[in-house]
């Protein structure tokens, strides 16, 4: 079962396409609560950092049917720290602590895994 479910149909100039386009575009810019006015309708949406899409052509029936459909979650979803920030967070934590009886404070015991450079993996 759907939330909500919102459609509008109309005709409209070439013109006026590419106008709600360019809001839509300027609210996909923008990100956050965004409002885009659809005719006489006003539509207010969260609009995340990331999102999913899909484009559909259909050419039948003497007629072209392009569908762009973008979507994401309703909820607001948590960002996992990259091993940068981990391995950052695990120094901090190692410097507050007091240094134990036999081991050295130079770093020369460091393991490779900090030394890496954060990459995003997709």
């Amino acid at each position: 079962m759907r939330d909500l479910k919102f459609e509008q149909k109309s005709s409209l100039s070439r013109i006026e396409a590419a106008d709600q386009l360019a809001a839509l575009a300027a609210a996909l810019r923008e990100g956050g609560d965004a409002e885009l006015e659809l005719g006489p309708a006003t539509l207010s949406l969260r609009i995340p950092d990331d999102l999913r899409s899909e484009i559909e052509v259909e050419v039948g029936n003497g007629e072209i049917e392009l569908e762009i459909e973008l979507k994401w979650p309703t909820a607001p979803t948590r960002t996992v720290p990259s091993r940068a920030v981990a391995s950052t967070e695990k120094a901090a934590r190692r410097k507050s602590a007091p240094a134990k009886p036999g081991r050295s404070s130079t770093g020369a015991g460091r393991s490779k895994s900090s030394k890496r450079s954060a990459t995003k993996t997709p």
